[in-house]
């Protein structure tokens, strides 16, 4: 299980971009959203780091 926090996570039209960015790198990718503590769990089998490039390039820096 890989964690993020994404502090500028803040409505549904985030979570769907996040998602999407997240199963770029891992179409299979499972992904949990808790959009009140803007805190995303993924199940995957990609590198952290991918993940991470993916949410930036889609404008949400990890913290």
């Amino acid at each position: 299980m890989i964690e993020f926090q994404l502090p500028t996570m803040t409505c549904g039209h985030c979570v769907k971009a996040v998602t999407a960015a997240i199963q770029s790198v891992d179409a299979q990718a499972r992904v949990a959203i808790d959009l009140p503590t803007h805190q995303v769990k993924v199940e995957t089998g990609a590198e952290k780091s991918a993940l991470a490039e993916a949410l930036k390039e889609a404008g949400y820096e990890p913290a």
